[in-house]
């Protein structure tokens, strides 16, 4: 194979050593290396499909699943978010030049001996923790062997026997648009180890080219026990695990971006059936919608198998995802199991953990978010409500700290679920990044509870306070928008209007109750929106109903 390979090695134009340890007019040496997996899978994009069923696909699967049962297991790699490297002490930043940020240790050269990063321990700990896992007080790394050119030193530094953390769960709420519920998730292994390089694929298909900045980036792999049955089950699994991670800060958990991976093994069995079928993984998962999409497509595709007697062609193997044909494709066939030839890395010691340390770190963690999301129903909250809030930190945060200052709790979720959530998916803004602050946000819900201004200024006053900041008490008072609560006040903005509107009146009393929303109009435009609404409509309809 590796004969294959450098048969194959031509010299184009990418730096595979850093400038740093070469002399400005010294020659560079470039590698890359012919793909044949686009190939592949243009050759399977080709072959004659299935009779395509008119049914739709959540139709096709209800369909199938009366016979059949899914069976989902998902691999998820987590980039840390150390400053460096796991054994050395290159920095790591996503969107780098190629091959700019490596040294000898992590681009494997001889001689070059790993020191392990504190801070990939302390994440693995935290990890392990937040995914009730039994800790292992000593677990050690080993060599896992295998060929690949973005691999520099031939192997990978992992765990195998003895992972950090063993025997967990992850407790998942499902959304309400896909039945909703409560789900565990069993975790068989969290464990350490590092990346390899990347490989980015040339237009044409003819080669690949070798950056191996991200090579030795720390990895967290989450091994999940094959407890989910739907692709929305495994979607939502993998959105918890993006929660958690970013709740615990070890990760940005940026799928986009390479930071949260999933590969996922589907296989599908009749029901009733004790035995799994054959398990299939596929990759190039870039989101959680392709996650689903992918699984419905592959149990479709399996149960057509089966039903058709031709279970024996769903072999062992792993595919990838098209986005474009919205359909998986063989990547590559797996004999049988592969022999990555394991033994301890004799280079780096045993990971040794102290009860002390563990517990320490333990009393670090932060509010995680399912308990986050069962203190918000203990609050009287929606689930709807309850999923939106929890599902991202800083939101959680800002409402949190928005209660904290007095809001009602529905009032301030209502407000950040519907108008401030709406500013910032139009201007593409996180929450963090709008003016407004919990403290004035509570203000600005106890002004309009306590009748000070109205629902329809409080509006505007939000407004202005995300775009240019500023406090409620100081906007009120700068635009006077006090609200007017006089009686006698309104009662004589009710009167001209219905003076100025003597046709409108007379249909009134004929029959147009209708019109009283208009009536309510003029007179709120009269008071450039400052009339108590509940006052206005009040006197307006006693005034209304009064006899000519």
């Amino acid at each position: 194979m590796a004969l294959t390979f450098f048969k194959c090695i031509q010299t184009r134009p990418f730096l595979l050593y850093p400038l740093g340890l070469l002399p400005r007019n010294h020659g560079l040496l470039y590698c890359t290396m012919r793909s044949t997996q686009t190939q592949t899978a243009k050759q399977e994009g080709q072959q004659p499909q299935s009779k395509v069923s008119t049914q739709s696909r959540a139709e096709r699967l209800d369909s199938a699943l009366k016979d059949y049962e899914a069976v989902i297991g998902i691999e998820t790699h987590v980039q840390l978010s150390t400053l460096t490297k796991a054994f050395c002490s290159c920095p790591y930043n996503y969107g780098s030049q190629p091959n700019t940020t490596v040294c000898p240790i992590c681009m494997g050269l001889p001689g070059a001996l790993p020191a392990l990063n504190s801070k990939v321990i302390q994440s693995a700990v935290k990890l392990g923790l937040a995914l009730n896992c039994k800790l292992s007080l000593r677990s050690k790394f080993d060599r896992k062997q295998y060929f690949y050119p973005d691999l520099p030193k031939g192997y990978q530094i992992s765990q195998f026997d003895v992972p950090i953390a063993t025997a967990g769960f992850v407790d998942v709420d499902l959304p309400l648009e896909f039945g909703g519920g409560h789900r565990k998730f069993g975790i068989t292994r969290v464990h350490m180890e590092e990346d390899a390089g990347k490989l980015l694929h040339t237009g044409n298909g003819s080669y690949s080219e070798v950056d191996l900045n991200r090579a030795g980036v720390p990895l967290l792999e989450i091994v999940s026990e094959p407890d989910m049955r739907t692709g929305i089950e495994a979607a939502e699994y993998a959105s918890e695990l993006q929660r958690l991670v970013r709740f615990l800060g070890v990760s940005n958990g940026n799928m986009q971006e390479g930071s949260l991976r999933c590969d996922v093994n589907v296989s599908v069995r009749p029901i009733g059936q004790l035995e799994f079928g054959t398990k299939v993984e596929v990759k190039n998962l870039n989101s959680f919608s392709a996650i689903n999409r992918a699984i419905e497509f592959e149990i479709l595709r399996q149960v057509l198998l089966h039903n058709e007697g031709q279970s024996d062609q769903i072999v062992q193997e792993t595919r990838l995802w098209d986005e474009g044909s919205q359909k998986t494709v063989t990547m590559r066939k797996k004999e049988g199991l592969a022999d990555y030839r394991y033994f301890p890395e004799p280079d780096l010691p045993e990971v040794i953990l102290s009860e002390e340390f563990i517990e320490g770190i333990r009393d670090s963690l932060p509010e995680l978010p399912e308990t986050k999301r069962r203190r918000y129903e203990k609050m009287g909250l929606s689930m709807q409500d309850i999923l939106f809030l929890a599902n991202d930190i800083n939101v959680a945060d800002f409402f949190d700290e928005t209660i904290g200052k007095g809001a009602d709790v529905k009032l301030a979720a209502n407000w950040i679920m519907g108008d401030v959530a709406a500013y910032m998916k139009n201007e593409k803004l996180t929450i963090n990044e709008i003016k407004l602050t919990p403290q004035e946000l509570a203000e600005l819900i106890a002004s309009i509870k306590g009748g000070t201004i109205s629902g329809k200024i409080g509006k505007e006053i939000l407004f202005e306070l995300m775009t240019k900041g500023g406090t409620v008490k100081g906007l009120i008072k700068e635009k006077d928008l006090v609200q007017i609560v006089d009686p006698v006040e309104i009662e004589k903005m009710v009167v001209k209007v219905l003076a100025e509107n003597p046709k409108q009146l007379e249909q009134y009393r004929g029959g147009r109750t209708k019109l009283q929303g208009f009536f309510a109009g003029q007179i709120m435009k009269l008071s450039k929106g400052k009339a108590n609404p509940g006052l206005l409509n009040k006197i307006l309809m006693e005034r209304l109903n009064a006899e000519s």
